[in-house]
């Protein structure tokens, strides 16, 4: 699957903090259901054997719905499961190592903070980038927030799909209008929902006025 803009949309990352009366599956689920147009698994607490067997359900459960689903961080289960991308972030694995495991077809994203680091991870093969914190958040505690000044000079500095993560919700996603990036990525505004697919819906009008036409 190759990356497109729109993926970016209303991007799901995947928190297990508020599972209990829904399982992580019936969360995604409901999440798809809602409208979001990408998924991330991002998963600390599992063993390996465990972490494999779920995102198999989970990129299965992608697929019925035409979504992408990547993993963050562990390109030995993206590669197993069959996900259609991986996630990296600066502190993981380098992005053009990466891009040599996993080869042309599997997209990669990678989380930057500057112009240059965004500069870096495209010539290294990203095909998208994902820019934050753009608000203050909790899910997060050793991420900056990024300037707006820094958001708008690295869209203006490359030309893949880019997508705005950190303390974004329907309060203050709209402020994001203008700034260059195509989507929102949402953790807690999605997972700790008590209706997680009429908010997601609300969340992807927003989202795309937000993106503008």
């Amino acid at each position: 699957m190759k990356c497109d803009k729109r993926h970016m949309l209303l991007y799901a990352v995947t928190d297990r903090a508020w599972t209990g009366k829904q399982t992580l599956y019936e969360q995604v689920e409901a999440a798809l259901k809602g409208g979001v147009t990408c998924v991330q698994l991002r998963e600390k607490e599992l063993d390996e054997t465990a972490f494999l067997q779920e995102a198999k359900e989970l990129c299965a459960l992608c697929r019925r719905y035409g979504v992408p689903f990547l993993v963050n961080d562990n390109v030995e289960i993206a590669i197993a499961c069959g996900a259609d991308g991986i996630h990296v972030g600066q502190e993981d694995l380098a992005a053009g190592e990466v891009r040599h495991r996993v080869g042309d077809d599997m997209i990669l994203g990678v989380s930057v903070h500057t112009v240059e680091e965004a500069c870096q991870a495209v010539r290294d093969g990203a095909d998208y980038l994902g820019l934050g914190a753009v608000f203050p958040t909790s899910t997060k505690t050793d991420v900056e927030q990024m300037s707006n000044e820094t958001l708008r000079a690295i869209c203006d500095a490359v030309n893949v799909p880019i997508v705005a993560i950190g303390g974004i919700n329907q309060g203050n996603i709209l402020r994001l209008a203008g700034s260059g990036v195509d989507g929102v990525a949402l953790v807690s505004a999605i997972f700790s929902a008590e209706d997680i697919e009429g908010a997601c819906r609300e969340l992807r009008a927003m989202s795309e006025e937000m993106v503008g036409p």
